[in-house]
């Protein structure tokens, strides 16, 4: 009984299309920060003369930094601290331009308790709603001394 409350106590936190997001714009020092921290010094990202002479005609920001919002809203928001990141699938549909703001978010597809883990939707959206980045992730939630195991989405 104990377990079975738990349980439904845990589900009742975590409903299906439960949502989290958070804005940020991209700055050129924090894009130049993370090109020296993973030594991705591609042109594209950190050489204006270059980028402009490229596709996207100006410096774009690492996919992977991007997508990394998705890391700080799992951690922070939903479903928290002690979250486990267990899988990420990933599809980058238009560049991240610096300076430019952008909206992630994370929404629960599906859940199981019995095993604490979570299925969300992973996207970025630019100003006007276009799809900058999409895919899924999977996470384990385990409780932390000091949480309330809900975050704060």
């Amino acid at each position: 009984m104990v377990e079975d409350e738990r349980m439904r106590s845990w589900l009742e936190r975590y409903p299906v299309g439960r949502r989290a997001e958070a804005r940020h714009t991209f700055r050129w020092e924090d894009v130049q920060a993370y090109a020296r921290l993973t030594g991705d010094l591609n042109p594209l990202h950190v050489d204006s003369a270059a980028a402009a002479r490229g596709r996207f005609g100006r410096p774009v920001v690492h996919g992977l930094f991007t997508a990394g919002l998705f890391s700080r809203l799992l951690a922070m928001e939903l479903p928290g601290p002690g979250t486990i990141y267990l899988r990420q699938s990933l599809r980058f549909a238009r560049p991240v331009y610096v300076g430019e703001e952008v909206l992630a978010s994370v929404t629960v597809v599906r859940r199981s308790a019995r095993r604490r883990m979570l299925w969300l939707r992973t996207e970025c959206v630019d100003a006007v709603g276009r799809l900058l980045v999409e895919g899924e992730a999977q996470v384990l939630k385990e409780e932390v001394s000091g949480s309330d195991g809900g975050g704060r989405g």
